[in-house]
């Protein structure tokens, strides 16, 4: 731990966010966690949220005392009117715009302003999210100019001081497999491989080499070649 300020980690019980909470457990001395019940089809990743942080408890102990509250989020309304193929039955597939139509207008930015409501009463002065823009599906509001500038905006209109931690931006999809294993060795790639919850479709069916999904959606592809060139490599370690 090098960091006694404490944090609240935007959680999904995706891959990256899961990897993003095992960093902050790493480094910050109290932990929480914030879910967003937007109206999303793939409404199983919740439920993968409470067996990432089950998991997080019993296998490693040295995280657990620092895991504190879990906080869900109810937000359909916004899911309602910020509608894509997230929250309806659209097809998956590239827009006029040139932007996927899984892309929700807006989603990280009303995630970050709900999140930093709970963060400002819950004395949280870090927000950690799992955004990235060397792998990432198109979506504006994963770079980190936008949410630099988001984190400026609710200083100045909460006056706060909040930082937000970005700790998968510059990586790929395959270093993010070797962030985690630095992190936690086989036994927190396991716990991704088995309890984290990626796929838009929803599918826990079907069991990969590098998890549970479709294998066919835009979110399956892009963990399936993270996880192929990592083992190409030879499975490297980033410690953080």
């Amino acid at each position: 731990m090098t960091d006694t300020a404490g944090a609240l980690v935007l959680f999904s019980g995706g891959q990256d966010s899961t990897v993003c909470l095992a960093w902050a457990l790493d480094r910050y001395r109290h932990v929480e966690t914030v879910g967003f019940d937007y109206g999303q089809r793939h409404a199983v990743e919740l439920k993968a949220r409470a067996q990432v942080r089950a998991a997080m408890v019993a296998g490693f102990p040295e995280w657990a005392a620092r895991l504190g509250e879990d906080h869900m989020l109810e937000m359909r309304g916004f899911g309602a009117v910020a509608q894509s193929a997230l929250t309806a039955d659209r097809a998956i597939e590239m827009t006029a715009r040139g932007l996927p139509s899984t892309f929700v207008p807006g989603r990280n930015l009303a995630f970050f302003v709900y999140a930093a409501a709970l963060a400002d009463r819950r004395g949280l002065p870090v927000m950690v999210g799992g955004m990235c823009e060397t792998d990432f599906s198109g979506y504006p509001d994963c770079r980190r100019d936008t949410l630099d500038a988001m984190a400026a905006a609710l200083n100045l209109g909460m006056a706060q001081a909040f930082v937000i931690e970005t700790p998968l931006m510059p990586l790929t999809k395959a270093q993010t497999w070797s962030l985690a294993k630095g992190l936690g060795g086989e036994p927190l790639v396991n716990l991704i491989l088995e309890e984290s919850h990626t796929c838009y479709l929803g599918d826990r069916t079907h069991r990969h080499p590098w998890g549970y999904g479709c294998g066919n959606c835009p979110a399956c592809e892009l963990r399936a070649r993270g996880w192929e060139g990592w083992v190409a490599e030879g499975r490297p370690v980033i410690r953080p």
